[in-house]
This record gives structure tokens, C-alpha cells and sequence, in this order.
């Protein structure tokens, strides 16, 4: 490989870096496969793509993304934490998310959006060391924000104590999801409810985008 060729890829791996934070998915991801295709042994550009893929919600792309960084990097520390997203059982967070969630009546598609947003996050975390030692905490906090975003009345010391963690402990976690995912009110990726608040805003900013054009109209 050329030293050309490597700068161009390092230059297509920052506009993608840049697309991902702006949420232009696609051009991301067209990023992260151009840099790919001029340094095809550069574990880092797979792992942006997957972390595209992720937040675009192509898992099966991600996982494939997620392969070729462990065939690049098989003594990695971060190859033993990807291959656990290959098993077809649920991990500690799963289980938990799945059996406090039923118990506590959540319907069954807000406890499907916990467990996406829990496999989300294990990607977009990216290169940063991810600790699981606790997995009620990371269950309580994936809990409390499907939750807010679902927009369900739910404290902070509710589901401490449904999972037998600290309130600081569900805070801490809680804001890292946020932060990582880049969540929102009424997130698209993980409201279930039949009518998202979000849709309006939508069709408020349109109607005002066409009002401006017609008052600009000479």
C-alpha cells in the first residue's frame, strides 16, 4: 500500500467520523468502505463501519464488519467481547432486561427495544474499554431510558430498587448510554408507542419551511 493511498484512506475515515456525529449514516458508512478499500488491513475502519451500521440499525452488516476487525486482530482484547454479539443465548443484561421488564408489565416491544439498544451500545462503544461487572447496573439504566423514552413515569430510585443497585449507580450509566448512542426524547430506534410526539415536530418544521417559501414568493 502506498503512503498515498493510506492518507487518503485516514482522510476518508475522518469525513466519515464527521457524517456518523452529524447522523449522516450513509455518507458514513460510504466512508468507512472507501477507506476500507484503499487500507483493507486497518482493524479501526472496520470498526467505524460497524459502528455505523449499528446506528442505522443493519446489525447483520455490523456483525459482518465486526468478523473481519476479529480476523484483522484476533488477540485483541475488544475480539472476546465482539465474538460474544455471534452466540444465539442472551448474556447477563438480557436476561435481566427480559425477565424485570415482563414482571413489571412492559410490553414486550419496549423490552425488544432495550435489548437492540444494549446490542447498540456494545458497538458504538467502539475501541473504549467497556466493564461489565455489575450487569444490573447496565440493565437498570437501559431499563430507565427505554423507559423516559417511551415516555413512561418512571424515577430514577424505582428502578434502583427493582434491580437492587444504587440510584448513582443507574445516574452514571444512564447518561454514558445517552452520551454514546446520542439518544433523544421519543428516540425513533427504540419508541414503540403507536404515535411518536417526534412526527409532529416533523410536520411543524415542513408546513413552516413551506409558509417561508410562500412568503418569500415574489
Amino acid at each position: 500500500m502506498s503512503l498515498s493511498d493510506r492518507q487518503r484512506a485516514e482522510q476518508y475515515k475522518e469525513r466519515g467520523l464527521r457524517a456518523y456525529k452529524e447522523w449522516d449514516i450513509e455518507r458514513a458508512i460510504k466512508c468507512f468502505q472507501n477507506a476500507i478499500q484503499l487500507a483493507p488491513d486497518e482493524p479501526d475502519y472496520l470498526l467505524h463501519l460497524a459502528r455505523a451500521y449499528a446506528r442505522n440499525g443493519d446489525f447483520d452488516q455490523a456483525r459482518q464488519a465486526l468478523a473481519g476487525f476479529i480476523r484483522l486482530r484476533p488477540d485483541s482484547p475488544l475480539a472476546e467481547r465482539f465474538q460474544t454479539l455471534f452466540g444465539t443465548g442472551m448474556d447477563g443484561v438480557e436476561r435481566l432486561l427480559t425477565d424485570k421488564m415482563t414482571r413489571a408489565g412492559i410490553p414486550i416491544e419496549e423490552i425488544g427495544a432495550a435489548i437492540r439498544a444494549w446490542l447498540e451500545y456494545r458497538i458504538a462503544v467502539g475501541g473504549e474499554p467497556l466493564v461489565v461487572r455489575k450487569p444490573e447496573t447496565w440493565a437498570a439504566a437501559i431499563d430507565y431510558m427505554v423507559r423516559k423514552v417511551n415516555l413512561r413515569p418512571v424515577t430514577r430510585k424505582e428502578i434502583a430498587e427493582l434491580y437492587g443497585v444504587s440510584e448513582g449507580a443507574v445516574k452514571e450509566r444512564h447518561l454514558e448510554l445517552v452520551r454514546t448512542l446520542d439518544v433523544i426524547p421519543c428516540d425513533y430506534r427504540y419508541f414503540r408507542g403507536k404515535l411518536n410526539p417526534l412526527d409532529k415536530l416533523v410536520e411543524a418544521a415542513e408546513l413552516l419551511e413551506q409558509l417561508e417559501a410562500r412568503f418569500k414568493e415574489p
